[in-house]
């Protein structure tokens, strides 16, 4: 597929065409999934997935104005372009603390402090002007180029518009019976020479504890047995590393994947604990909808292989603005200073994607 070619892919987002195209870590190939409107499934409960094949995209909290979407159109394997893509030679610098941050800093890190919650995932939208230029599929190509760690999709549908990201979270995985669930949380910069930390703050290792406690448990009550290696550190996205466990176990029928989902989601990795309070404290005090980040999207096959990853580092491209979103996870001794910063580092994987589309201090942004 030549380079130039491959820029129908923003004529099919101006056309309203569905489709779902992405690259998995380690792969030299990208899979692309179209589907006509009537092979477009929507539901608002994972357990209607059970048996389903296709391409899904969830979102954080799923309704008739923000569904599930599965995309059960043809997919095809094509070449990643040699091209090289040059990268935008601006500089993003720090962003100074929001007056608004703080205040909800202080909303959800008090039931944390009260005993009430033991984790809450605090997020942030920002908003930042889209130039002419900017091209969504350019902009894939290029993180395929700069992330070949990480899952890199856009995606594309009339119900939920037009999604980039670059998540380095795989959340399940597995098909014949053998599945892989991950625990990803902890968050630190690499070290010199682009190397893993070796050492993890008690924060850090506390955070992931509790997303790995979470599934293990999860996955005994439903009489699963999971083999668990971990916690161990993985290069993310951008300079950011995590800590990482995983959980292999068995399953006896692989139809029923949307049962699966809905015990493991969310996760306190982008969620909180206890897992139904902190679903509906982070939807009534929030103070906006995520809409599809932090949800979950990737290929179900219950004949074949099913990858499915968590919906973060990533933007919805909207016709004037990209929206970005980013979130860290807070526990009672966190401070907003840090959780701040943690959020900025994080934000660099997708504003390094924003080519001659946006110059630091020029035009208009702004932060939910």
């Amino acid at each position: 597929m030549e380079e130039m070619n491959f820029l129908v892919i923003d004529t099919a987002i101006r056309e309203n065409r569905c489709f779902a195209i992405r690259r998995i870590p380690g792969e030299d190939k990208l899979r692309f999934t179209v589907a006509e409107a009537d092979a477009v499934m929507t539901c608002c409960d994972m357990e209607e997935l059970n048996g389903q094949a296709g391409f899904v995209f969830a979102p954080f909290y799923a309704t008739e104005d923000c569904p599930i979407v599965c995309l059960q159109g043809e997919e095809y394997e094509l070449d990643i372009p040699d091209a090289t893509i040059p990268e935008p030679t601006q500089t993003w610098p720090f962003t100074h603390m929001t007056a608004g941050y703080p205040k909800r800093f202080r909303r959800f890190i008090t039931p944390l402090r009260e005993g009430c919650m033991k984790k809450l995932v605090l997020t942030r939208r920002i908003e930042i002007e889209r130039t002419a230029d900017f091209s969504p599929a350019t902009a894939f190509l290029m993180a395929c180029q700069k992330y070949p760690e990480a899952y890199v999709y856009l995606f594309h549908t009339p119900d939920t518009g037009t999604w980039l990201g670059c998540t380095p979270e795989i959340f399940l995985s597995g098909g014949n019976g053998n599945w892989q669930a991950a625990a990803i949380a902890g968050t630190q910069p690499l070290v010199a020479d682009g190397l893993l930390p070796q050492v993890w703050s008690e924060k850090n290792y506390v955070e992931q504890q509790l997303v790995a406690d979470f599934i293990q448990n999860q996955l005994t009550t439903a009489g699963l047995k999971p083999s668990v290696t971990g916690p161990y550190a993985i290069h993310a996205a951008s300079d950011i590393a995590h800590l990482k466990t995983d959980f292999r176990f068995s399953v006896p029928d692989d139809n029923h994947t949307g049962d699966l989902l809905k015990l493991l989601y969310p996760s306190p990795s982008i969620c909180g604990l206890p897992k139904e309070e902190a679903f509906r404290f982070i939807n009534e005090r929030e103070g906006y909808d995520r809409r599809y980040y932090s949800g979950f999207l990737g290929r179900l096959d219950p004949k074949g292989k099913s990858e499915l990853y968590i919906n973060i580092r990533c933007m919805e491209i909207l016709p004037d603005f990209l929206e970005l979103y980013v979130g860290s996870g807070l526990l009672p001794d966190s401070a907003a200073s840090e959780e701040w910063r943690e959020t900025e580092a994080k934000l660099r994987t997708m504003r390094s994607l924003i080519y001659k589309s946006y110059v630091p201090g020029e035009g208009k942004t702004g932060e939910q």
